[in-house]
């Protein structure tokens, strides 16, 4: 029996004006993007926390602090890719993600398959294994009041030796 790990993450920021809004390493055309210390993709941080989680090797903040000025404005890509390459140096690789994106506006249907595709190619797999959801707050918090943007992701590992 293969062994099977779960990690969970989450990741949220604050939205101001006249910066770009990427989602799973996706651009997506919006007034508003992430004010954070790397590039503020919110999907690829939630997604590299629970793969760190999963392995059992800490947190995003651990490994990438936003203190460590080797960090700023670094590709969230890069850094879910260090996570993996973690992960498997570790004995697992990824089998599988589900993510939901909390965001008020733009709605982000239109943009979900290359959300899927890209964050499949980053995981090293195909994008049936991979799932992106959007959800909106119904006006309620800052998300809702269209000041933030959230993901939680969840990510099953397997070890790296199973088929």
């Amino acid at each position: 029996m293969p062994a099977v790990r779960v990690g969970i993450g989450f990741d949220i920021h604050r939205l101001e004006p006249g910066r770009p809004l990427v989602l799973a390493g996706v651009e997506v055309p919006a007034d508003r993007g992430p004010v954070a210390h790397s590039d503020g993709d919110v999907v690829l941080h939630a997604v590299a926390d629970a793969v760190l989680g999963a392995a059992a090797l800490g947190d995003l903040g651990e490994h990438f602090p936003d203190t460590d000025p080797v960090w700023k404005g670094a590709a969230s890509a890069g850094l879910l890719s260090r996570a993996v390459d973690m992960a498997r140096a570790a004995g697992y690789r990824p089998a599988g993600a589900d993510v939901n994106v909390l965001l008020e506006r733009p709605k982000l249907a239109p943009h979900k398959p290359a959300m899927r595709a890209r964050l499949a190619e980053l995981l090293g797999l195909e994008a049936a294994q991979v799932n992106i959801k959007a959800r909106t707050m119904e006006g309620l918090d800052a998300i809702g009041a269209g000041d933030a943007v959230a993901a939680q992701a969840v990510v099953v590992l397997e070890g790296a030796s199973t088929a």
